[in-house]
C-alpha cells in the first residue's frame, strides 16, 4: 500500500508545474556545450563548498569558484532560468520530504542546518 502511494505521488511529481518547468529549461540550458559544462562544475563545486562549509572554511578556493561561475551562469538566461526552476524543485521535494518525516517522526534537525 505504501509503494502503491509512493508511485502515485511520483507521478503527481512528474505532472507537476515545478517538474514540467525544471525538465524544459534542463533541455534549453544544456543544449549548449559551454553552458553544459559551466553548469556540470557549478554542481560539483557546490558538493566541495558545502563540504568546506561544514568544516568551516568559509574563505575556500572552491567557495570563491562557485560564487565566480555562479556569476556568470546569472548572466546567461537559460541557465539562470535552469538553475531558478531545479532551486524550486528541490525545494517543493524537501517540504514533501519534511512532511514525509513529520508523519512518522523523524526530526530532520540535521539536515536543516
Amino acid at each position: 500500500m505504501v509503494y502503491d502511494t509512493a508511485k502515485l505521488l511520483a507521478n503527481e511529481l512528474k505532472s507537476s508545474i515545478e517538474y514540467r518547468e525544471y525538465a524544459e529549461a534542463k533541455a534549453r540550458a544544456l543544449e549548449n556545450s559551454t553552458t553544459r559544462t559551466l553548469i556540470d562544475e557549478y554542481n560539483k563545486l557546490q558538493i566541495h563548498a558545502q563540504a568546506a562549509m561544514i568544516a568551516g572554511d568559509r574563505e575556500s578556493e572552491s567557495l570563491k569558484k562557485l560564487q565566480k561561475i555562479g556569476e556568470l551562469l546569472q548572466f546567461d538566461a537559460e541557465a539562470s532560468a535552469y538553475l531558478m526552476a531545479e532551486f524550486r524543485l528541490k525545494r517543493m521535494l524537501g517540504d514533501v520530504y519534511k512532511t514525509l518525516a513529520d508523519a512518522v517522526e523523524i526530526d530532520l534537525g540535521a539536515l536543516e542546518e
